[in-house]
């Protein structure tokens, strides 16, 4: 996909990776602009920053999301690009995480991609066009060690976005899903270190390789292109993959 003359709505949108990729999508001749947040102080004032349109929205409220599309449909006509970015970081790992923080985070990092497919591709399919860019993680094709909340959500994110460009992959409905590792934002400050990753990039980096992956129309947006080896040799032995992951934890967590 190219991005000159498209109308796309980022979820998440008012900082960090959200607004990295309006920028970006501006600086590459994009029509309009949609920016949804839960923080409606934020973003209305990056919209006003960036020149974009600015709406309130909670993705893990279903109207909320379809109310999010329907007025932008009615603004300009079609949505090109929806990319479901929101998110944020879980704690816990088994026993200790709560079934409330097991809820939230699959509401957040699941449902919230659900509520946006169905709210965008009738239009879509109708059409026969249109782009989904699902924010996940490498911790979804990897494993995150010290949240099982967010490791196992991030999972099943890029599990439905496999689900959904093997469903309307046909139909004219390209899918990404954005799998980084630490990126410089408030969720993972660079000030925190690297948080045993391959390096914490900065959104504007990320925002690039996502615009790259986009024209190409691939389905995997790393980032951090290590990761993709690393999802090779998990392929390739799963045992030892996982026998090295446990090697991984005892170094991070163990105090011996």
């Amino acid at each position: 996909m190219e991005l000159q003359d498209k109308v796309a709505v980022i979820t998440g949108g008012s900082g960090g990776i959200g607004k990295a990729m309006a920028v970006a999508f501006i600086e590459q001749g994009a029509r309009g602009i949609v920016l949804a947040d839960l923080n409606q102080k934020q973003v209305e004032a990056t919209a006003a920053e960036l020149g974009c349109t600015g709406q309130v929205c909670d993705v893990t409220q279903e109207a909320s999301v379809q109310t999010l599309v329907d007025s932008t449909l009615k603004q300009y006509g079609q949505i090109d690009l929806f990319c479901s970015n929101a998110g944020a970081g879980g704690t816990g790992l088994l026993t200790d995480a709560s079934n409330e923080v097991w809820q939230q985070q699959w509401e957040l990092h699941v449902m919230s991609h659900v509520y946006a497919a169905r709210a965008v591709l009738p239009a879509m399919l109708a059409r026969g066009d249109g782009y989904l860019l699902n924010t996940a993680s490498a911790a979804g094709l990897l494993a995150a060690m010290g949240s099982g909340p967010y490791s196992v959500s991030k999972a099943a994110a890029v599990k439905l976005a496999e689900f959904i460009a093997i469903t309307h992959g046909d139909e004219g409905i390209k899918v990404s899903v954005l799998c980084p590792q630490g990126v410089n934002t408030a969720m993972a400050p660079k000030s925190l270190g690297d948080g045993q990753t391959d390096g914490i990039i900065e959104p504007e980096a990320l925002a690039a390789t996502v615009v790259e992956t986009l024209r190409e129309e691939r389905f995997y947006v790393l980032p951090h292109p290590e990761v993709g080896d690393y999802v090779r040799r998990k392929g390739d032995n799963i045992d030892r993959w996982l026998h090295g992951m446990r090697r991984l934890r005892k170094s991070m967590f163990d105090d011996g």
